[in-house]
């Protein structure tokens, strides 16, 4: 009997496990995962342990059903009112943002490589798009809070600009593969025409591949165990059918998540976590595939080139793209210069760059070594500065409400309650006394390895666990009653202000206590609608407004985005650094403004000193 299936499976699982166990090291010192898997696959291959593969047609089918797999949970895990208040900026990033990171990119490998403009054009649209598994990676590893529309907008871009990196590399592939040389604006007019049609079709297979999965979901009566993988064998399918009818697959699949994860349906507890574990499988098997693909001994001849074009990516090309891009919408120079700095390259510009060895072109194998240089040289750059980078742009905040244990369960037939398990954290409200709300059902009281009812239970104690059924709008109120202060970080009260005030007051208040000197206009304004007006009209949770001697701390917003807390602090918080660029559209206006005003007035006078002297 061949023995080949038994050391098949030996070394694939083997690397799998030691994948898992090397997410261990990357959460314990903030390392890029990527790195570490696309390392584990280098050290595997031919110029490691001598595990030859070099099929490009395999790795590139494998990686595409990974991140089909990836993003699908992307959308899947992205809720409807993240993707509202970030949607504009993040869809005009992955659209508009990449085309522009692909075309400066390019420009720059035309003159620092020997590749042709075409060629140039491609190596820009492979490495154009980021990789959102390596940022939020980071994120959580680095337990870091980011404010919440910078966080989204990451996020939303993260997950939905392959499409338009996958469009690009495959338009400029099929370009140098005919040997057409065509006009400049037919180029144009065709890629603008390929890309509607292609995002067309995947945006339509999308919505109504979504609302088909949700309703099959809600219909059919299926055993607990096969309804996660009727849903991502549906998705899969719905890959195909969308690639097979001239879509994107890789949008159809990450609409669809979208929708089926913001619908109401049962088992989303189940599905959230049958695809978390399908989407952490899918990124290892990708990474280790590309890894075992790439051929390190090749990299010594293309090495100076590849990596300085991987600092221009990081410090001209992102940049640029980003702050063009984010100019017309409103964010500060802080936040764009963030956004810009996490713009990690990964899986997806590896799997990319297999593209042109498929296609047999004849720099394929530079094209392919240059973009894996790139990855490697962002992981290692970005990847570990992206917590610092954050922090020295004062971008993170403390969390709403501390550390709490909380498992959510559903219950089946009660699609709008859901089953929480809390901890009873020292110094919460509940540990001090505070009673859990009638609106809420406390069913199971754990103590001391002991179960009873919360009737038996008497007044909680620190270290309970505690069973709740609550309507699911609530679970954000239970938070606050069972976190504890303690566990906030440690400037918690530094942060957010020396004690509350009453938002709801008018300003003239404050102006009386504090001598803040505002307008009347001002003086006449609720607290609230004062911060609200300084803030450009959008506030949010840890914003700071600083008035005179005092500064006031939004210290929690609700889910419309108004103001419900307010902090007042007396020694306002050292500004972040000034960021000497990206200015915004509306800073670049005012700035005009300020120099029209100067230049009439300067003009004026100079108007005036020539005029001739007239005699009484």
């Amino acid at each position: 009997m061949d023995n080949s299936i038994y050391l098949i499976t030996l070394v694939g699982t083997a690397l799998v496990l030691t994948a898992a166990f090397s997410s261990l090291i990357a959460f314990r010192f903030g390392t890029p995962l990527l790195l570490i898997f696309l390392g584990i696959g280098l050290v595997t291959g031919v110029d490691g342990l001598g595990i030859n593969f070099d099929n490009a047609a395999v790795a590139f089918f494998v990686g595409s059903l990974a991140l089909a797999v990836i993003l699908f949970d992307s959308g899947f895990g992205t809720p409807v009112a993240t993707f509202r208040q970030a949607a504009a900026p993040a869809v005009t990033l992955a659209t508009i943002g990449v085309a522009l990171t692909a075309a400066l990119l390019g420009v720059a490998a035309y003159y620092l490589t020997d590749l042709s403009w075409p060629e140039a054009f491609l190596l820009g649209a492979i490495v154009s798009s980021t990789d959102a598994a390596a940022v939020f990676f980071l994120l959580r590893a680095g337990n870091l809070l980011i404010r919440e529309r910078v966080r989204s907008t990451l996020e939303i871009e993260s997950g939905s600009n392959d499409p338009i990196a996958i469009f690009l590399t495959i338009t400029f592939v099929s370009l140098i593969a005919s040997g057409a040389r065509p006009e400049a604006e037919v180029l144009l007019v065709d890629i603008l025409i390929g890309f509607a049609t292609q995002m067309g079709l995947g945006l339509a297979a999308g919505l109504a591949g979504g609302f088909l999965i949700a309703r099959l979901v809600e219909k059919l009566t299926l055993d607990a165990g096969l309804t996660p993988i009727f849903v991502i064998a549906l998705a899969l399918l719905l890959f195909g059918v969308a690639g097979a009818v001239g879509g994107s697959g890789f949008l159809a699949v990450y609409v669809a998540g979208l929708i089926v994860g913001n619908s109401d349906i049962r088992s989303t507890v189940q599905l959230k976590r049958f695809q978390a574990g399908m989407s952490w499988l899918a990124q290892i098997i990708m990474f280790l595939v590309l890894g075992l693909f790439a051929t390190p001994s090749q990299f010594g001849a293309i090495a100076v080139p590849a990596i300085a074009l991987g600092l221009v990516l990081i410090f001209i090309a992102r940049p640029v793209a980003v702050w063009l891009c984010m100019a017309p919408f409103r964010f500060s120079r802080a936040e764009t210069a963030f956004v810009s700095w996490v713009g990690l390259r990964g899986a997806v510009s590896i799997l990319l760059a297999i593209l042109p060895l498929t296609a047999e072109l004849p720099n394929g194998n530079a094209i392919f070594n240059m973009a894996f240089i790139i990855v490697l040289v962002s992981l290692v750059i970005q990847g570990w500065t992206l917590a610092p980078m954050a922090r020295r742009l004062g971008l993170v905040v403390p969390p709403r409400t501390g550390p709490l244990d909380k498992v959510e369960l559903e219950l089946p037939g009660s699609s709008h309650h859901e089953l929480l398990a809390y901890r009873v954290a020292p110094g919460s409200p509940v540990a001090q006394g505070v009673r859990v709300p009638r609106w809420a059902r406390p069913s199971l009281v754990v103590r001391e390895g002991r179960s009873m009812t919360y009737q038996y239970a008497g007044r909680l104690m620190v270290d309970d666990h505690v069973y709740i059924f609550v309507p699911d709008r609530y679970p954000r109120l239970l938070d606050r009653l069972f976190a504890s202060k303690a566990d906030l970080d440690p400037d918690d009260d530094e942060f957010f202000g020396h004690f509350a005030i009453d938002a709801t007051r008018p300003a003239a208040d404050l102006d009386a206590a504090y001598g803040l000197q505002l307008s009347e206009e001002e003086a006449a304004m609720p607290i609230v609608e004062l911060m609200r007006q300084r803030l450009g009209g959008r506030a949010e949770y840890a914003d700071r407004v600083a008035i005179g001697p005092v500064e006031l701390i939004v210290r929690d917003v609700n889910d419309k985005g108004a103001i419900t807390e307010v902090g007042l602090s007396f020694e306002p918080q050292a500004a972040p650094p000034k960021v000497p660029v990206f200015l915004s559209a509306g800073e670049i206006r005012d700035r005009f403004v300020q120099w029209f005003r100067g230049w009439r007035e300067r003009r004026g006078a100079r108007h005036k000193d020539e005029l001739p002297e007239t005699e009484d």
